[in-house]
């Protein structure tokens, strides 16, 4: 399946997600906080601002997917879909200033003063607990990454082909999670094995620098987006396929695509038409290319014909002509 097939079922697959991250995180953040302040952990502080922060970003996201689904206005003419891409950078920052900088600076805070965990049982019950509920959001976040994911590509690949920052956040967030709940453990774990009130401290330290390594790849992803990512070269390149094949076109130049949001994108499509087409026919030719199109790839809902020379829209070196 690919980017834009089905795009209510995008969107309520992109609500799911979010709103099993809520759950999770909301009650896990509580109980975190509460075994922090009993044993003194500085890791489970750690791990209680980390999902706190998490709560707090999902929130950003169902304000950034209602934003999204606005209808165009005079302003914003093609719409209100990369509001949603606005949000998950603020997630970002978020998780880098808030999850990231609190837990390092913590961490920091008591390798000062290192003390003895106190009835650590409750430290480790409650992060298996925390793994049982991240595991159980990161799988739904999982499943609709799988909708986009292609054959034979890992879970990384689709987070990176992913056009849904609702999904591909939270799935970050989440893994994120699960690999700061090992390291906190580790950390209560090691400290006991060697009585050493150091590992504790130091493994809040690690906590934080992992959130600063997420918050810099959702950055790095949402910010793409942000800025006017393309559908990518595979599927410009079946595009082309069809424009090409067309009885109505001579050459194909610049094809051009941008994302406006999850499930909606902008093509703009330098073409000659063939010499002597009547207009009607050079009209025929317009709308049988664009059902070929929506067909192919029915998130590209915006489709501009540019139809010149193309001295000034020649097709890429490392495309094939026609």
């Amino acid at each position: 399946m690919q980017e834009g097939d089905a795009p209510p079922a995008i969107k309520e697959s992109s609500r799911k997600v979010i709103f099993a991250a809520v759950i999770a995180n909301l009650g896990i953040a509580g109980a975190k906080f509460a075994v922090a302040l009993l044993t003194g952990s500085a890791a489970m502080m750690a791990e209680g601002i980390h999902s706190a922060v998490d709560t707090g970003n999902e929130l950003l996201l169902l304000v950034g997917e209602k934003m999204s689904n606005l209808p165009p206005s005079p302003r914003h003419p093609f719409g209100y879909g990369k509001a949603i891409y606005f949000w998950a950078l603020l997630v970002a920052l978020s998780v880098f200033t808030l999850g990231g900088g609190l837990s390092i600076y913590h961490g920091v805070q008591a390798l000062r003063r290192p003390e003895p965990i106190a009835n650590p049982f409750w430290n480790y019950l409650v992060l298996a607990i925390a793994a049982g509920f991240e595991g159980y959001s990161w799988n739904v976040s999982r499943k609709a990454l799988n909708q986009v994911r292609k054959s034979g590509s890992s879970l990384w690949q689709a987070v990176h082909n992913s056009k849904d920052a609702s999904v591909f956040t939270v799935f970050i967030e989440d893994s994120t999670a699960l690999i700061g709940v090992a390291i906190a453990a580790l950390g209560i774990g090691l400290g006991q094995i060697f009585d050493n009130p150091y590992f504790d401290p130091a493994a809040s330290v690690a906590v934080g620098l992992l959130l600063v390594g997420a918050a810099v790849t959702l950055a790095r992803e949402t910010g793409a987006l942000l800025v006017g990512e393309g559908i990518g070269r595979e599927q410009t390149g079946r595009l082309r396929e069809i424009f090409c094949s067309d009885p109505g076109i001579m050459t194909v130049g610049r094809l051009l695509t941008m994302q406006l949001g999850p499930d909606e994108v902008l093509l703009t499509a330098a073409v000659l038409f063939k010499r002597g087409m009547r207009i009607d026919e050079v009209e025929e030719a317009i709308r049988r290319l664009e059902a070929k199109v929506r067909e192919a790839n029915p998130a590209i809902q915006h489709i501009y014909f540019k139809s010149a020379g193309l001295a000034d829209g020649e097709a890429p070196k490392d495309e094939p002509a026609c």
